[in-house]
């Protein structure tokens, strides 16, 4: 049976500090590192000693310390892949997010929401986010394991999830999960039909001190 855990980074500075996220390179909170922590004891307590699970990571600063802390209670090594990153709001990120929000241009109910604008210079589109985030989980799939941790951003973890279910893009112009920052979701394929299973989305229940 293949497992995949798909873990969202906890509390990082632009949380706290009401700033644009994305690219920007915010480290995690004092908080945010006690509850990497605690997902890394909690993984440790699901995995098998004896596994030596595939870790994958973003390559921003708050999953690589994410990443890091899974990987020390595992004894094993994560690689990082900027594919992995929340989306690109470019011009606007590390500004606060009123900044964000006096510009932004919400996509229409009907209609190319895809490749809709949302008015931020250099910004990515919904498109290339995914088509990105469906590369890097065809990417981690090309090595054989039965365990895959996968840590990355709130946003982006909907992607994963979806690419990993082989939900098609275009099914993602309205698809959407609900998963909180500093979470840990399982997806699972058996055996005999290699059906693909959400199996608990966005669990938080083993942090000690959680936040909304």
């Amino acid at each position: 049976m293949q497992q995949v855990l798909v873990v969202t980074h906890p509390e990082a500075s632009h949380h706290v500090d009401g700033r644009v996220g994305g690219w920007f390179d915010a480290p995690l909170t004092e908080r945010g590192l006690t509850e990497a922590g605690q997902i890394a004891k909690h993984i440790r307590q699901i995995v098998p000693r004896e596994a030596r699970p595939q870790i994958v990571a973003s390559d921003l600063l708050r999953t690589r310390q994410t990443a890091d802390a899974i990987g020390t209670v595992l004894d094993t090594q994560p690689t990082f892949d900027a594919d992995l990153r929340e989306k690109s709001y470019g011009d606007a990120e590390g500004r606060p997010q009123q900044w964000l929000s006096e510009r932004f241009i919400h996509p229409p109910r009907i209609g190319d929401r895809l490749n809709h604008d949302e008015g931020i210079d250099n910004s990515e589109t919904k498109l290339e986010w995914i088509e990105r985030v469906y590369a890097a989980v065809d990417t981690i799939e090309g090595t054989p394991t039965d365990l895959r941790i996968i840590v990355t951003h709130a946003g982006t973890a909907n992607w994963v999830i979806a690419a990993w279910m082989r939900v098609p893009i275009q099914g993602c112009s309205y698809a959407a999960f609900n998963i909180p920052s500093g979470s840990i979701t399982v997806l699972r394929e058996d055996d005999m039909f290699h059906n693909r299973t959400l199996v608990d989305l966005g669990d938080r229940s083993f942090l000690h001190d959680r936040f909304d």
